[in-house]
């Protein structure tokens, strides 16, 4: 589980951000990947309980987790490593198309929730294929009790258009989510509750709201 020591690591490495201090700390990454490794096989498991795809998916908690190296190429900012550590959990990993569960780990900033952010073009006409033609299910979806309590904020835009897309007008009952680029939920959690031993119960009963909306998702994707 994540402990005190994760979180001193990784304070530490936002503090020190650069090759030559993360070689001669090695050992001290490799605990605190060792601890969000096993976070990370637990919210599987939790995951798995309630959600039948992730199960049949036997995913290998290592395919769920991002890689702690920077991808500078592209980048102003070249700092080597990032200053968290995250996992997505879907039926094909962290590399997989479809919308699925996260949680990020860092110190002032640890998350979790679920959706499908910034999809592909293709993934995002069909998404808001699904949104046009079954838009009463996605309202008691977002409308949820259960949702809206672990969410207050809702389901989120991972950015969104000025004007209805290509094939809709402002009219339609669904614009609001049609212009959406993308569809996730957040929850924040503290450093005290990030290391808390029911830190996992949080994780999996926040998950667990989300399912239905993950679920629309990957239908949509799908095709189901």
């Amino acid at each position: 589980m994540v402990t005190e020591s994760t979180l001193d690591f990784l304070k530490a490495l936002k503090a020190n951000n650069s090759r030559e201090w993360f070689d001669a700390h090695r050992s001290d990454y490799q605990n605190a990947y060792g601890d969000f490794f096993d976070t990370v096989v637990q919210f599987v498991q939790s995951i798995s309980a309630f959600d039948p795809a992730i199960a049949e998916a036997r995913l290998d908690p290592k395919s769920c987790i991002m890689r702690i190296y920077r991808d500078i190429r592209f980048s102003k900012d070249k700092t080597p490593y990032k200053t968290g550590f995250f996992a997505y959990v879907s039926k094909g990993g962290r590399k997989g198309a479809l919308a699925g569960y996260y949680l990020h780990i860092e110190p002032g900033s640890s998350f979790s929730g679920g959706g499908l952010y910034m999809p592909e073009p293709p993934a995002l006409e069909k998404t808001r294929h699904a949104l046009d033609t079954r838009f009463p299910e996605w309202q008691s979806i977002v409308s949820n009790t259960e949702l809206i309590d672990r969410f207050p904020e809702g389901v989120q835009p991972s950015g969104a258009t000025k004007r209805p897309p290509k094939g809709y007008d402002d009219k339609n009952p669904a614009i609001e989510y049609l212009k959406f680029k993308g569809y996730y939920t957040q929850k924040f959690f503290s450093d005290q509750e990030s290391v808390a031993p029911d830190f996992m119960t949080s994780l999996s009963d926040s998950s667990r709201s989300v399912k239905p909306l993950v679920d629309f998702l990957n239908d949509a994707l799908t095709g189901l």
